[in-house]
């Protein structure tokens, strides 16, 4: 299935941004988790549906994150994680400031929720995409 295929799928089933983002990292190595995808769902809307901060960003970020970052005591961090993360988000910040005036929920979508429809799913589908660029040239992902 070709991923914008996937991720109208996903929305259909009632995830969003965020969300859709993990899920994605997830099924790339063949794992589910139902409580990590639950988690996710505090970003979406821009910060609990508040138009703050896009979940694309928050969300490629914790994409970022789970490949990059500590999760057990005796696991090590990639020491370019952070680095890696620096990068998305200035490439975000760039990329919507050109393309919607900013990075904001409400600033991607310009006050009209109509817009939602088609600036968001092109939107994750960049975030993953340029996620999966940044961890490749980083060697942790496999072509």
């Amino acid at each position: 299935m070709e991923l914008f295929d996937r991720m109208l799928e996903l929305s259909g089933q009632g995830f969003y941004c965020a969300q859709i983002l993990m899920i994605l990292a997830l099924e790339s190595e063949g794992k589910e988790d139902g409580d990590l995808v639950r988690a996710m769902s505090g970003l979406n809307g821009g910060l609990g549906f508040s138009g703050n901060v896009c979940g694309a960003l928050t969300g490629g970020c914790c994409l970022l994150g789970y490949f990059l970052g500590k999760g057990e005591a005796e696991e090590l961090e990639d020491p370019e994680g952070a680095l890696v993360i620096r990068e998305f988000v200035d490439w975000f910040r760039a990329f919507t400031e050109v393309s919607y005036g900013g990075f904001a929920c409400e600033d991607i979508l310009e006050g009209n929720p109509s817009n939602k429809m088609k600036r968001c799913p092109e939107l994750v589908e960049a975030v993953f995409l340029k996620c999966m660029e940044l961890l490749l040239e980083h060697g942790v992902v496999l072509p």
